[in-house]
């Protein structure tokens, strides 16, 4: 029982029933809290890809941008920054670095000339090879079965839904953060 505000453990009846509104201890441990296990499983998981990227020369936020492009084709800012729950202050950055390094370009739209379109360039599909060996060498550390990734891919998908309107409402083309369906 949580131990506060001056109610001590005791098998008294009225404080068994008071316990039912109060937090207990275990909703107040550090590692009964959602946001500290994903947050610290995140934060290891990109770290394991680091070094992984390292030699082709990009970030985790980088590397993201182009899986997202070998996936989908050429995709609008806007699309892209929904799929990858980012505004355009941050993507548009990530954007000009991998067009400087020749891995992709943006276009203008010849119907609406404020929308951008950005694609793989040839140097970028080149990539495709290794960062295929980058995701198996990552799911190969983390030791999970395909079962246990299948799973693990159901629950994030499920946190993903539950928490999509807090990262921003799905753009014009439906496209949202997360994984296709």
């Amino acid at each position: 029982m949580f131990r506060g505000k001056g109610i001590q453990h005791s098998h008294d009846c009225r404080e068994l029933a008071l316990s039912d509104q109060l937090p207990t201890a275990h909703t107040l441990d550090l590692e009964q809290q959602l946001c500290y296990g994903l947050s610290i499983a995140a934060r290891g998981v990109v770290a394991a890809y680091k070094p992984l990227l390292e030699p082709l020369g990009l970030t985790h936020p980088q590397y993201l941008v182009m899986v997202s492009l070998w996936q989908h084709g050429p995709l609008s800012v806007k699309d892209l920054g929904a799929l990858l729950a980012l505004d355009s202050g941050t993507l548009s950055p990530l954007v000009k670095r991998l067009e400087t390094m020749g891995l992709v370009r943006r276009r203008r739209t010849f119907t609406d000339e404020r929308q951008v379109t950005i694609s793989v360039t040839e140097r970028g599909e080149e990539m495709t090879k290794a960062a295929e060996k980058v995701h198996e060498t990552v799911v190969e550390r983390l030791g999970l079965d395909p079962e246990e990734l299948d799973q693990l891919h159901g629950v994030i998908n499920r946190v993903i839904e539950a928490t999509i309107g807090t990262l921003r409402p799905p753009n014009a083309s439906g496209l949202q953060p997360g994984p296709p369906r």
